[in-house]
């Protein structure tokens, strides 16, 4: 397992974002002429689901209190990459964040929608810590859930998040 803790502000994104995209190099099959089986596609939704949950914590989890740190746990293996993002700031519930309205071309409000899109699995749970848990696997027929619906499910309660 890889753990990273940094303070959580947008100056460390680039730092965080960049572990997990090592890390989706150490995920697949390993050949030894070729490395892992995935393909760039598969990369770039991880770090795009992981950039905007990082957003969210940086942006929203510790307005209004003091800045803390976000703690993130990445589990590599043959068929699957995990990825929990900790904080121990403010909580939302998912059911709370309406789906985007994707004819209106938002500006913002994307990133539950593209974080759900780009990850097989994604659970939260609220409290102290607050925890959000992604999981993509190299075959996508292995997922273990049925496909996402119109509307984010929560896992566990909480303040809303502004």
């Amino acid at each position: 397992m890889i753990h990273l803790r940094v303070p959580g502000t947008l100056r460390y994104r680039d730092l965080a974002v960049r572990v997990v995209g090592a890390a989706c190099k150490l995920v697949g099959t390993p050949d030894e002429s070729t490395g892992p089986i995935r393909n760039t596609a598969w990369d770039n939704e991880v770090v795009s689901a992981f950039g905007e949950a990082f957003n969210n914590a940086a942006i929203h989890s510790y307005v209004g209190r003091k800045p803390g740190d976000v703690e993130i746990e990445v589990d590599t293996g043959p068929a699957a990459i995990t990825i929990r993002l900790i904080d121990y700031g403010n909580s939302f519930a998912l059911d709370d964040v309406p789906v985007p309205d994707l004819e209106s071309l938002p500006e913002s409000g994307l990133g539950l929608y593209i974080i759900r899109s780009f990850m097989d699995e994604v659970k939260y749970v609220a409290g102290s810590p607050n925890v959000l848990s992604m999981t993509k696997y190299v075959d996508p027929g292995r997922r273990q859930v049925p496909e996402p619906s119109d509307s984010f499910s929560d896992s566990g309660g909480g303040g809303s998040r502004q």
